[in-house]
């Protein structure tokens, strides 16, 4: 891709990094290591931007599920109705907002979609509820492997993990029930601010998590 630049842009002459101050908040280098501090700056303040973006997106991600005619109910009103009932259950507000969106990753990963959300959430939740999300499509062919074909235990290789009974009753409670077309859900409104806050965390650049 070519760049074009001003007259009076100024571009790094060198490749150590130190260039000039980068005109108009844009970032200028042509190759990573030529990124100034300048860069950075700017680098980490979109970062920053996005982050605070993500929230919104999934929820439009979360939102396109409602088209979805195929299933008993769509995975828009199956989302909400985990939530509800995790919500209904006294859970604790990070475990409401992964059963909200523990399928978000389905258009994205029809083949992994657990550890597609799995490792967008990964920053912002426990490892348990990480593990959880991205183990769940295989818990839940316990409950109907046997009528097509699917080891129903596959889940058992991980019999002996910390996080085993947590994922399976994750999946019983309410992942696998929650297609009943006659279940009064909350409101998606009523879990955006959930959303929000469990979602809301500085950026760190990359070896420097916290």
């Amino acid at each position: 891709m070519r760049i074009l630049m001003s007259e009076n842009s100024i571009v790094p002459d060198s490749n150590h990094g130190d260039s000039p101050a980068p005109a108009s908040g844009k970032m200028h280098f042509h190759s990573m290591e030529e990124m100034s501090r300048d860069d950075f700056a700017i680098l980490k303040r979109v970062h920053e931007e996005n982050l605070e973006k993500l929230p919104d997106l999934l929820l439009s991600l979360l939102n396109s599920l409602g088209g979805d005619e195929a299933y008993p109910v769509d995975r828009l009103s199956h989302s909400l109705q985990a939530a509800t009932r995790a919500l209904r259950d006294g859970r604790d507000e990070e475990y409401v907002v992964v059963a909200l969106l523990h399928d978000v990753g389905e258009a994205l990963g029809p083949m992994n979609h657990g550890e597609v959300i799995g490792a967008v959430l990964h920053p912002f939740i426990s490892e348990a509820n990480h593990w959880m999300l991205v183990n769940h499509p295989l818990f839940q062919t316990y409950f109907y492997g046997s009528h097509v074909g699917i080891d129903p235990n596959g889940r058992d290789i991980y019999k002996d993990h910390p996080y085993f009974e947590h994922t399976a009753e994750f999946c019983a409670k309410y992942d696998e029930v929650s297609f009943d077309p006659d279940y009064p859900v909350e409101p998606l409104e009523t879990f955006i601010p959930m959303v929000r806050r469990v979602l809301s965390k500085k950026w760190t650049p990359p070896g420097q998590e916290k």
